[in-house]
């Protein structure tokens, strides 16, 4: 039998959990098993090591790294594991996001990190939902209706549009 797919979600403050919302709740439509931590780079990094070097034991399948300003967080996960990490650049005051999608997207040779837009956790839950598709079929399956479901909703916004200009 199958395991359910499991994805990490690792931020590296709580004040990043209001952008993570959208990433939980788009596995979960997905039917995708989430665990949840805060685990700091800079405060905690002997834990960020630990929970690395045991994803893959703990059943976890793809990582989700959510950081702000100097974004090392999802680096130093993807240092210490051969799972694949998805980096979540979260915006700050200071530099709007940039800094954290530069710091998460500028990795070294040999320690690759996925990254999606700043702020962009849809995509990095959808990313994820891929990845974990090659191994479950189901997956591929839900996001090919998913696809379905987003051209339906264009080609209606479409109609809608286009009746809107013959009233002007």
């Amino acid at each position: 039998m199958n395991k359910k797919p499991k994805v990490a979600i690792v931020m590296g403050s709580d004040s990043d959990f209001p952008v993570l919302k959208t990433t939980i709740k788009t596995l979960k439509k997905f039917e995708v098993e989430v665990e949840v931590h805060v685990i700091s780079a800079h405060r905690t990094p002997e834990k960020a090591k630990e929970f690395a070097q045991n994803a893959e034991a703990n059943g976890i399948d793809v990582i989700i790294a959510a950081a702000g300003k100097a974004a090392h967080l999802p680096g130093v996960l993807a240092a210490f594991t051969t799972l694949p990490v998805i980096g979540l650049p979260i915006k700050s005051s200071t530099l709007d996001g940039l800094d954290s999608l530069l710091s998460i997207v500028q990795m070294p040779k040999g320690v690759p990190v996925a990254t999606v837009a700043i702020d962009g956790a849809d995509n990095a839950a959808l990313l994820a939902v891929q990845m974990l598709s090659l191994a479950h079929e189901e997956l591929r399956t839900k996001l090919k209706a998913f696809k379905t479901d987003m051209e339906k909703e264009v080609q209606e916004k479409d109609a809608m549009i286009k009746e809107e200009v013959l009233k002007i």
